[in-house]
């Protein structure tokens, strides 16, 4: 039965439109850091390198006769964003970001059944079939967020700054603090072809322990 993570993380992926405190394992992902302008022409770039590696693996391994223990197929997770900026903007910061100080770690999450090993194997053949020069910046890691606020966010990632004050506003009240400015963004549409008003992304930030 194919593991489909809309129908059974709904915990993780689809929260409600209120703040709400999650705590999140530790998961691996494909990941690539960049810094710049998410409207350019090389953050898609970013994108296209790491769909590239996430569907080389899921097919590759479906093609497998002997597949990785625990093995079941799945439906490709959705691309995440952890967002912070520069230390030079940080010094100058005045309130208002530039989205040229941007610096971001771009992901795909995978599932546990697959290795650095794996990965390493499927990248060779994602070489050999697409030569997209930005696979040699992929890495396998592992990430535990633990404890977070996080809800749903519709609409233009422009108007994000609204949905974080009630997030922030709702650990206030608990007294929970907020551990950074860096937050992480999760994308249930895909913002290349769906009209900003009809967006939606995950925020999440994460707590002092």
């Amino acid at each position: 039965m194919k593991h489909e993570w809309r129908k059974k993380e709904k915990a993780i992926y689809l929260p409600k439109a209120k703040p709400e405190l999650i705590t999140v394992p530790e998961y691996q992902f494909v990941s690539i850091s960049g810094a710049g302008n998410p409207n350019s022409e090389a953050f898609k770039e970013n994108i296209e390198a790491l769909y590239t590696i996430s569907y080389t693996i899921k097919m590759g391994l479906k093609k497998l006769e002997k597949k990785p223990k625990n093995y079941v197929d799945w439906t490709v997770y959705p691309l995440e964003g952890v967002w912070d900026i520069t230390d030079e903007a940080k010094q100058n910061f005045n309130g208002q970001i530039n989205k040229d100080d941007l610096v971001f770690d771009l992901m795909i999450r995978q599932p546990d059944f697959i290795s650095k090993a794996c990965f390493k194997e499927m990248l060779a053949i994602a070489k050999e079939k697409k030569n997209h020069r930005l696979l040699d910046h992929l890495e396998f890691k592992k990430i535990k967020e633990g404890r977070c606020i996080q809800m749903m966010h519709k609409g233009s990632f422009d108007k994000e700054s609204e949905s974080f004050e009630q997030m922030e506003a709702f650990a206030e009240g608990q007294a929970w603090v907020r551990k950074s400015k860096v937050h992480r963004e999760i994308y249930l549409s895909d913002f290349r072809r769906v009209p900003e008003e009809k967006l939606k992304t995950v925020l999440r930030f994460g707590l002092e322990d």
